[in-house]
């Protein structure tokens, strides 16, 4: 690896093991590394660099905290599947009231899945196709076989990002993601059939390019979701004030 593409990272003002871990970001992204491609060990980052192979392993822990790296037992530092995505980016689990919460993403998800859907229908390639039936059908099995279905409802959304081709897209799958299975938790799994319903509804219309058509029903898919939290919330308030009055 060329040595000149690589400033003498003393100098800046930053923390030594921050700036080596801003310059290890860097190779990967001028390398053209992925998840298949392993890091280079510390004495060879560390000549790179010019720093220490200490400060380059507090770096590499700073990038594996940010699921920028992973490091797998016995065969090295390797870039992350998916770099720098992490479960909860805006640590919605640390809010209170989960439920409100719940209703605010539906209304987020009511404003920007049904373009998602749109977007995959329009763009959507042969190979996206199949893969996102397989990602239904496995959905549909884990109802079927009543599994917690919410890890591979989450793929099933991940896979329309991805037939978009926006390359910002799937990148807010993360928010997506964390709705999906906060609704399906304080749900119980109430929806089976609609899911199923909808779901097939979503990979047919996006299948025979409807854009219109699956926005739509990406709509409708979502509306359910909202409708059917609101109705949680209110009965819990109910059940609230009866409390409150008996024990009065």
């Amino acid at each position: 690896m060329k040595e000149a593409c690589f400033e003498n990272i003393k100098s800046k003002e930053s923390s030594l093991p921050e700036r080596t871990a801003e310059q290890i970001s860097k190779l990967i992204v001028e390398q053209h590394l992925t998840c298949e491609d392993k890091l280079p060990s510390e004495f060879e980052l560390a000549e790179l660099l010019h720093v220490g192979r200490g400060t380059v392993r507090e770096g590499v822990k700073l990038l594996v905290a940010r699921n920028v790296l992973e490091i797998r037992r016995g065969k090295g530092t390797y870039i992350a599947r998916n770099p720098g995505e992490i479960p909860d980016p805006l640590g919605f689990a640390y809010y209170p009231d989960q439920l409100r919460l719940a209703l605010d993403l539906a209304e987020i998800r009511g404003q920007m899945e049904p373009w998602v859907a749109r977007m995959a229908a329009e763009h959507a390639t042969t190979e996206d196709i199949v893969r996102l039936r397989e990602s239904c059908s496995v959905v549909e099995q884990d109802i079927l076989n009543e599994r917690d279905h919410s890890q591979n409802d989450v793929a099933f959304h991940v896979a329309i990002a991805k037939c978009t081709q926006n390359l910002v897209v799937p990148k807010l799958i993360p928010i997506i993601t964390y709705a999906v299975k906060l609704f399906v938790s304080l749900t119980e799994s109430r929806l089976r059939t609609e899911t199923v319903i909808g779901h097939r509804e979503i990979v047919e219309a996006i299948s025979n390019g409807d854009g219109q058509r699956a926005e739509k029903v990406m709509a409708q898919h979502i509306e359910y979701n909202r409708a059917l939290l609101q109705e949680i919330v209110e009965k819990m308030k109910r059940d609230g004030a009866q409390n409150e009055s008996a024990g009065s």
